[in-house]
């Protein structure tokens, strides 16, 4: 297999140095591989450190709780992951250690087939190789795939064509060659063709068609929904509540909010209605873009004499305990603003 054989001659030169890959135990690159699904290796790296220096083993970090896990992961956003990761560390006590086989990491909440191939062949050596973004579009573009990425057909083909490839004396050092050569050299845009070592046999670069691949299915909208945050400072205490399932930011604290459709006339309007009653604009139109929605919050701040009231789930703190509890990104850069 010159394909795979090559890759692994590059990666030996050119191979990224990770901490999480000079061990094999498989707590350390579980937290790695959770941490680096939607996040860029330079930001997951420092966020490794923290979690590793905090909760060393997986049952300290069963033992924590969700808010300071949470809070722990503010800023990496796709806070479902710090949620799956807690409640997966419980699972690995529960099962007194953590698991040896495939379907045994599949297990793990937060843990689909590209993950579970990640921890596997680079812990244990399990033959399974790994199918993600970097991997898509290195097969994609050397063999010339025109099957979308993102449809059943497609994910079937490109998982085959994967498991073929992988040499099963090299599993752990294939699956970090194929995924670094998609971050080094085969990227997204400008991809370096010139250092390419597969660049003779890579069809898209023989038929100039480089930038077209790999094909993905476009189907996806983006919504633009408008918050409208009020932080209540009342006698040196603030009221927040913990938001529920079924939407973004699961399980994270936020002031009083209040979200409708409204015109850019109506809006205006109900500013003006905000300010009459005392409340003060402290930020307008604060953009916060999330992978399919587009977020706009206005920012307020309400200093009542006495405690207002507010729905049950609202509970008040002191104002300098807010550290304590985890929140989303775009609260905690409201908050810088008042």
């Amino acid at each position: 297999m010159e394909f795979s054989t090559t890759l692994l001659a590059w990666f030996r030169e050119n191979g990224r140095q990770l901490p999480w890959r000079e061990t094999r135990d498989p707590y350390a690159i579980w937290l790695s591989e959770i941490i680096l699904q939607q996040t860029q290796v330079k930001q997951g790296w420092d966020y490794w450190e923290r979690f590793m220096h905090r909760w060393p083993t997986v049952e300290l970090l069963a033992a924590a709780t969700e808010d300071e896990v949470l809070r722990e992961w503010q800023g990496l956003g796709y806070y479902s992951r710090a949620r799956n990761l807690h409640f997966a560390a419980r699972q690995i006590v529960e099962m007194g250690g953590f698991p040896q086989t495939l379907e045994g990491i599949k297990s793990l909440k937060g843990v689909g087939d590209y993950t579970a191939a990640a921890i596997g062949s680079i812990a244990f050596d399990i033959p399974a190789a790994v199918v993600d973004g970097n991997v898509y579009r290195v097969l994609a573009r050397h063999y010339g795939i025109q099957t979308p990425v993102n449809t059943t057909e497609g994910k079937k083909e490109f998982a085959a064509l994967a498991q073929s490839l992988l040499p099963l004396k090299e599993v752990a050092a294939y699956n970090q060659a194929i995924m670094d050569f998609g971050a080094i050299l085969c990227t997204p845009q400008a991809p370096r063709c010139i250092q390419c070592p597969l660049a003779e046999s890579c069809d898209a670069l023989r038929t100039g068609r480089v930038s077209m691949l790999p094909v993905k299915r476009r189907n996806l909208k983006v919504r633009t929904r408008h918050l409208i945050y009020i932080y209540i400072r009342c006698q040196g205490y603030t009221a927040i509540h913990r938001r529920g399932e079924g939407d973004i930011w699961q399980g994270l604290w936020e002031p009083l909010l209040e979200e409708r459709e409204e015109t850019i006339e109506e809006r205006g309007e109900r500013r003006e209605e905000r300010e009459k009653m005392g409340l003060k604009l402290v930020a307008k139109g604060v953009k916060h873009v999330l992978t399919h929605q587009v977020l706009l919050a206005d920012f307020y701040l309400w200093e009542p004499a006495e405690r207002p009231a507010l729905p049950d789930d609202y509970i008040w703190i002191r104002e300098e305990d807010i550290d304590n509890y985890g929140i989303p990104r775009l609260v905690d850069i409201l908050l810088d603003k008042l």
